[in-house]
């Protein structure tokens, strides 16, 4: 009779256990159920946010949750830094509630620009609208073909249809440019006198591309996946080449990158986080031994089009999903073999590179997401050749020797008197780089490129800008040596910069609106963004001496605007 007792309320204790599980896995999926019901007044893309890899509620969490969201990586021991990121989410709530796919589909040409915001302002002030030198058909870099129409194949994959198996009829109002992917247009827009048009309505879609499209490949080289058959026809002339151009990475680099490949044959440079947002560089660190971040990449890149330089190529956050969109894909086998599940269980991997490319500073996700920076690569050199410049003011890169521009006050001198800096506007672009990298801290600027077609009359490429914002709390002045050497600034800039130094303008309150665009915003800390404003300063400054001490005003401030301005 007792065993009768015993097996009966097993049996009974069983049950009711049964019982308690199905009714929590119940509550937990009604749950998961109001979420997206709650959020549904915010307006969010949906679609976009799903693209992204980002939980469609994840928006209206506030508090803790917000920390699934935030996927910070840290590799200086802290177990804090997810809880700072979390916090910094925290402070701006509405820096990204309900405007992820909103405002990239807002405006014409400025991703980012709503109604009434300071960004908008600026654009439309008379210093943002100096007129071009008109671009004719050699100051393009591409000459495009307009017979050339491009089409994916309608059964759903991802090959493309030559030009001769498309169909030859457009549809009412189209042209053969609209078939063109977004990507494929912006590398059709480049020409001499910059990288991207001031209002281009290509940018938000861009933006949106980078951040969203889906990865059929990633890999360490240009070519991560085998072409397929048959490519498009290019859009030069048949006779210069017979495929249609695919962007192109350089080989090695100091620091892990990756080419990401999306459907419609679109390339983007990856470059994962390894930092987290409020992590400075210790002061002990040589600037070359400093990590790169993927926040820097996408501040320069708003920051260069608030300067009005636009010389960085697009970029934008990402989060990626490490498992589905990297190991799962790659054709890089040195790279899959470098994948491994960490002691908590994350995915980790490290690739190769020449630093920093080892088990010791492997990035992992949280467990398998990790953010990074997507930029849209320039064109194949083999169709667009880039020449590479050493920079006059490069850094020795040597823990004690000094480069002569550090040793030599009267650098500029023979600067001046060296090609291609003794004729043109090459000197003016390079000290219009140098107060871009002033602004972000940036001491790793040894090289640049341009475009070999249009000669040394074109602009210069900021590539490469991983290296700013490590700083907040202290400037380094040496970053300014051409613009205190050589006394000289295009007068556009010198206008500019003291437009951005007003209250209506302030540069601050521009990068944090721009920056609020992003899918991984907030990108940079307070403190960045006010030291910002605080090194402008000191470029004002700086030009201020040099007008004190020069005999003509327009042998420091050169007219480069005339009587557009």
């Amino acid at each position: 009779m007792r065993r009768r007792l015993q097996t009966l309320f097993q049996r009974k204790f069983k049950v009711s256990l049964l019982f308690l599980l199905l009714l929590a896995l119940l509550v937990h999926l009604a749950m998961d159920l109001a979420l997206p019901a709650a959020r549904g007044p915010c307006g969010c893309d949906a679609k976009a946010l799903k693209a992204s890899g980002v939980p469609s509620g994840n928006l209206v969490l506030t508090g803790p949750k917000k920390l699934s969201l935030r996927i910070l990586q840290d590799f200086s021991g802290s177990n804090g830094s997810l809880e700072k990121g979390s916090q910094l989410q925290g402070a701006r709530p509405q820096a990204r509630d309900g405007k992820l796919g909103v405002r990239h589909q807002h405006g014409e040409g400025n991703a980012g620009r709503t109604e009434g915001s300071k960004l908008a302002a600026l654009f439309e002030h008379p210093l943002y609208n100096i007129p071009m030198p008109e671009v004719t058909e050699k100051d393009k870099l591409f000459v495009v073909n307009p017979m050339e129409k491009f089409s994916l194949r309608s059964s759903g994959s991802d090959e493309w249809v030559s030009s001769s198996k498309a169909e030859t009829v457009l549809p009412t109002g189209k042209t053969a440019y609209d078939t063109y992917p977004t990507w494929l247009k912006f590398h059709v827009g480049i020409n001499r006198y910059e990288l991207y048009p001031r209002r281009d309505p290509l940018m938000p879609t861009l933006l949106r591309d980078l951040a969203t499209q889906r990865i059929v490949s990633s890999g360490t080289t240009s070519l991560p996946a085998p072409l397929p058959a048959p490519l498009p026809r290019c859009l030069l002339p048949t006779s210069l080449i017979p495929l249609c151009p695919l962007s192109v990475q350089k080989s090695g680099g100091t620091q892990l990158k990756l080419i990401m490949t999306f459907p419609n044959y679109g390339q983007a440079l990856f470059k994962p986080m390894k930092q987290t947002r409020d992590q400075e560089t210790p002061i002990d660190f040589f600037y070359f031994s400093d990590f790169e971040r993927h926040n820097a990449e996408i501040a320069a890149f708003h920051l260069d089009r608030i300067l009005d330089f636009r010389r960085i190529p697009p970029v934008s956050g990402r989060l990626v999903n490490i498992t589905k969109e990297i190991r799962d894909i790659t054709t890089d086998k040195k790279l899959a073999k470098t994948f491994f599940i960490s002691p908590a269980g994350n995915v980790c991997f490290y690739g190769e590179c020449s630093y920093y490319c080892s088990t010791e500073h492997a990035l992992c996700g949280k467990p398998d997401r990790l953010e990074g920076s997507v930029a849209a690569l320039l064109p194949d050199k083999t169709l667009a050749k880039r020449r590479s410049w050493r920079s006059p003011w490069r850094r020795s890169y040597h823990k004690s020797k000094k480069a002569e521009w550090e040793l030599n006050p009267n650098y500029c001198a023979q600067v001046r008197e060296t090609p291609p800096y003794d004729r043109g506007h090459r000197l003016l672009d390079l000290i219009d780089m140098t107060v871009l990298d002033f602004l972000m801290g940036n001491m790793d600027r040894h090289h640049y490129e341009t475009f070999e077609k249009f000669g040394n009359d074109t602009f210069l490429l900021h590539l490469d800008n991983g290296r700013g914002f490590g700083t907040h709390s202290r400037d380094e002045p040496s970053i300014l040596a051409p613009l205190r050497q050589c006394c000289s600034i295009k007068k556009s800039t010198y206008l500019r910069l003291q437009l951005l130094a007003t209250q209506p303008y302030r540069l601050s309150d521009l990068l944090r609106e721009a920056l609020a665009t992003d899918p991984l915003a907030p990108i940079l800390t307070e403190p960045h963004l006010r030291a910002l404003d605080r090194r402008l300063g000191k470029v004002l400054a700086t030009v201020g001496r040099c007008l004190a001490g020069a005999a003509r005003r327009d042998e420091v401030v050169v007219d480069d605007v005339g009587s557009r301005v």
